[in-house]
């Protein structure tokens, strides 16, 4: 996983989020209507896939399919949250010793953060960001699907149990851009893959990636 490069307030801020589906107050989009004609230049470091609305509403799920949300990855009892109490978040500047101990902590904790084994076999339909890292100039074969915009790219990546790596067969993938938006369906693994961009405690073998439109 790369370094840390971001301060550890806005670190914090942007990894509660990830694990309660919301995002920073601050970067709350007003409406429906603007969530979804955001371009990439609107959309604010860490907006959630949850605040952006598909102008359209999503085809019906194939029949067996079910359509999942992120929330639905992350097991019950995983708190991350603990780990800032014991460090008394609110008091720690980026200054201070601590500081490092902490991120060590929570870059241990997110690379080997639980995932949900009864998801194993699964057929799902989820949306996401895309983070690309299998693509030539015909097709992207693999990436990374996060849940909210900057991940691994401008901001740390997101726990393991929120990050799926998705494969398309040879001759069958797509080319998104990065942080595109698109709906992945396919079959999920709980088969961990770790690249250098990020750790995924997922893997979703993909039928169908279509936009997030």
């Amino acid at each position: 996983m790369k370094p840390f490069l971001i301060p550890i307030s806005l670190s914090a801020a942007l990894w509660l989020a990830a694990c309660s589906g919301e995002a920073p107050p601050e970067e709350q989009a007003t409406s429906d209507t603007e969530q979804a004609s955001l371009s990439e230049e609107e959309l604010a470091i860490g907006t959630p896939i949850d605040a952006l609305k598909p102008q359209a509403a999503p085809a019906p799920s194939a029949e067996g399919v079910a359509e999942i949300e992120w929330d639905s990855l992350i097991p019950d009892d995983f708190r991350p949250d603990k780990i800032f109490e014991k460090f008394d978040i609110d008091n720690l500047t980026d200054d201070d010793p601590r500081a490092e101990e902490l991120m060590k902590e929570l870059q241990a904790l997110w690379d080997k953060a639980p995932i949900r084994p009864e998801l194993d076999g699964r057929a799902v339909k989820i949306p996401g960001f895309v983070v690309p890292v299998e693509t030539d100039a015909e097709e992207t074969t693999g990436f990374l699907l996060v849940p909210y915009y900057g991940a691994c790219i401008h901001v740390p990546p997101p726990p393991a149990n929120q990050t799926i790596y998705v494969v398309t067969e040879k001759g069958k993938g797509t080319k998104p851009k990065t942080f595109d938006v698109v709906w992945v369906t396919g079959d999920m693994s709980v088969q961990r893959i770790e690249n250098d961009i990020a750790e995924a405690g997922y893997t979703i073998y993909a039928h169908d990636v279509s936009p997030y439109e």
